[in-house]
């Protein structure tokens, strides 16, 4: 909620700057970001960094059962992408990344470039320095953050209500003292498990499919039946029998 109101202030402030100078700022500027800004407009045929920056916040939009690649190249897999973030956000669909599509990034990622709704702590209660898993600190760091992008999209879709998150990163030492397996995702930082609060675990897992989660696992699944796991391995196992997935 703070971090909402300071955003909300910051666009006041924007607003007022221009009206002082004598123009409006309008949604067809894009301002200057604490954590990434974009200086060109991106469509298919793009290459880059910033179709990189792009592509790790539209890894929730990818569609049913698919995952959109973090590649640094924008095509019609991004496009597509892009076309369902701007359209769940009530922005043209027109599949190309310019003001209005940036401006609706700022607002919803921190200084830190995590989305607004989760945190580096959120996924991460068991090492701080996300070292001890089975990737290097950076790798486990920068998956986690592509993780929260995909439930920031989860939480859209699910009409913006809380999403509790109750396990991220484990390091080994961690994961074996919650008796996790010696292969879990959650070694690689790339796994979320969610407990029931503003929806239930049934309903997160059927909505997972469309958000770039590879790994769902639910109620029904063996050790599953007070959360529902997500990650992101590298071939496509959905189970929670109870929720017929």
């Amino acid at each position: 909620m703070l971090r909402r109101i300071v955003r909300l202030f910051a666009a006041f402030v924007m607003v007022m700057s221009g009206v002082v100078a004598g123009t409006v700022a309008t949604a067809g500027t894009a301002h200057a970001d604490g954590c990434y800004t974009w200086s060109r407009t991106l469509s298919q045929g793009a290459s880059g960094s910033d179709v990189t920056q792009l592509q790790i916040r539209l890894g929730g939009y990818p569609g049913y059962g698919s995952v959109l690649a973090v590649d640094g190249s924008f095509g019609p897999a991004t496009a597509a992408a892009l076309k369902r973030f701007q359209s769940a956000y009530g922005l043209a669909a027109d599949g190309v990344a310019g003001p209005n599509t940036y401006n609706k990034l700022y607002a919803l990622q921190d200084d830190d470039c995590t989305p607004i709704h989760f945190s580096y702590a959120e996924l991460n209660r068991c090492n701080s320095d996300w070292s001890g898993g089975a990737v290097s600190a950076a790798t486990a760091k920068s998956n986690a953050l592509r993780t929260m992008w995909k439930l920031e999209a989860l939480r859209h879709a699910l009409g913006d209500q809380p999403i509790r998150v109750t396990s991220g990163f484990r390091s080994y030492s961690c994961n074996s003292a919650v008796g996790g397996s010696s292969s879990s995702r959650h070694l690689y930082g790339d796994a979320a498990d969610l407990g029931a609060g503003s929806h239930s675990l049934c309903t997160m897992a059927k909505q997972a499919r469309y958000h770039g989660f590879r790994g769902i696992l639910g109620p029904g699944y063996p050790d599953h039946n007070d959360h529902t796991h997500l990650d992101h391995r590298s071939s496509q196992f959905w189970s929670a029998p109870t929720c017929g997935v």
